[in-house]
């Protein structure tokens, strides 16, 4: 049978998770720009206890096995727990889960050596260093067949060349994961590598810092980066030659449900703030809540909240299933797809129903329309998961056997005239 909620002794970790976020995290976002930032040392000294409080918990890393010190979390534990999280920019810092550090964990943890796991693991699990994930490329964006970026072989090492485009928190990073073609004679699916490249790597250079609009210029972390005859040496390649798309496959699918659950919190800030507007407002006939066009738009933001919630909850539930996301792969498309406009209709609704007061930074929607945005691109744009998932789809699918649909209503009643009239 199925049921709709979660064990009793789960629901008190997210209702103590909830509670937490609330009073003791959401406070850091009003406070403290960049999460990212680890030398920031008011902002450490605020945080660090947090931290603490978390792993007596029981919370810190839940993406990871508890031999890294994680929770060992299946898929829907997890989205339960992102979604509370997705409140605070914060938060996924204070739980030892924030993007793109926990892909960058799970990916180290499942293909790095001991060595590897030794120098960039641990502290990153410890939570006193930050990474960066390389892999899109400014000529190029997200598709990889168009990648330029090569390393090359030089003698025990590699020599890596080429620009890299929104390689987010670089400036603050220890170390980057970077993506870098090594034999373009063969697809690039078999053709790429990545690179664990420390911070300070001669030859490397952030060209700049980019912001998202509306961000502080100052915060930007999102880096244009190249690198020119940067050398590594062969103990820099994670998880062998030419494996590149099969270790990223581990950190994208997972994260992307935790970016979807992350944008449910995302979405719920908005709807509180339409339904408090809704009932606060006085306009001459009475509340806005009591107009039709508001009653409209409330019920339309809860129907899409919880239609996506399920859609996010039924895949997480598919890949604790099936433990392979190849298996999931057109479900976590349609999770990415539908996740911008789900969020950009709620936001927008409840900006609108603000006036003036909602394009201005003293409320979060303007920012959070932003964000709608910049989710139909991160992790590959929406048009190349629309591709995927319809691409799955149609596999199941033959073309019918002439002219006409197979359910053409002559071909039916043909047949059925003839199926019921054999035995006259």
């Amino acid at each position: 049978m199925f049921a709709f909620e979660t064990d009793a002794e789960y629901q008190k970790v997210l209702d103590w998770a909830e509670a937490f976020v609330r009073t003791e995290v959401e406070p850091l976002d009003h406070v403290f720009s960049n999460p990212y930032d680890r030398s920031n040392e008011a902002a450490m000294r605020a945080v660090r206890p947090l931290m603490r409080q978390v792993r007596e918990a029981g919370l810190w890393a839940c993406h990871l096995p508890p031999e890294l010190g994680g929770g060992g979390y299946g898929q829907v534990k997890l989205a339960l727990l992102n979604e509370i999280l997705g409140r605070s920019n914060w938060a996924p810092t204070v739980f030892g889960c924030q993007a793109p550090d926990s892909g960058n964990a799970e990916i180290l943890a499942h293909y790095g050596n001991d060595e590897q796991k030794a120098r960039y693991l641990q502290p990153l699990l410890d939570g006193e260093i930050v990474s960066c994930y390389s892999m899109t490329e400014p000529q190029a964006g997200a598709d990889p067949r168009l990648f330029t970026f090569r390393a090359e072989r030089d003698g025990d090492g590699w020599v890596l060349n080429g620009d890299k485009w929104f390689a987010s928190n670089a400036r603050f990073a220890a170390f980057t994961i970077v993506m870098a073609v090594t034999n373009p004679e063969v697809s690039i699916h078999r053709g790429a590598t990545m690179f664990l490249v420390p911070t300070g790597t001669p030859g490397v250079e952030i060209i700049r810092n980019v912001a998202v609009y509306g961000e502080n210029p100052d915060d930007a972390s999102h880096a244009y980066v190249r690198y020119h005859n940067a050398r590594v040496p062969d103990t820099a390649v994670l998880g062998g030659e030419g494996r590149a798309f099969e270790v990223a496959q581990v950190r994208l699918g997972g994260g992307r449900i935790h970016h979807a659950m992350r944008t449910l919190g995302y979405a719920r800030k908005a709807f509180d703030l339409l339904c408090e507007r809704a009932v606060s407002r006085q306009v001459r006939d009475g509340r806005l809540a009591d107009l039709s066009t508001t009653k409209e738009r409330i019920a339309q933001s809860w129907i899409e909240i919880e239609q996506f919630r399920l859609l996010v909850l039924r895949t997480a539930w598919l890949i604790d299933k099936h433990n392979d996301y190849k298996k999931v792969r057109g479900d976590i498309a349609a999770v990415k797809v539908a996740m911008p406009t789900m969020l950009r209709n709620v936001v927008q609704r409840s900006l609108h129903l603000h006036g003036s007061l909602g394009v201005t930074p003293e409320l979060p929607l303007a920012e959070l329309l932003v964000t709608s945005e910049w989710l139909a691109l991160v992790d590959g744009p929406t048009e190349v998961h629309e591709a995927t998932l319809t691409k799955q789809i149609l596999s199941g699918y033959e073309p019918s056997p002439d002219l006409f649909p197979r359910d053409h209503l002559p071909r039916l009643r043909e047949a059925a005239l003839a199926k019921y009239s054999a035995g006259d």
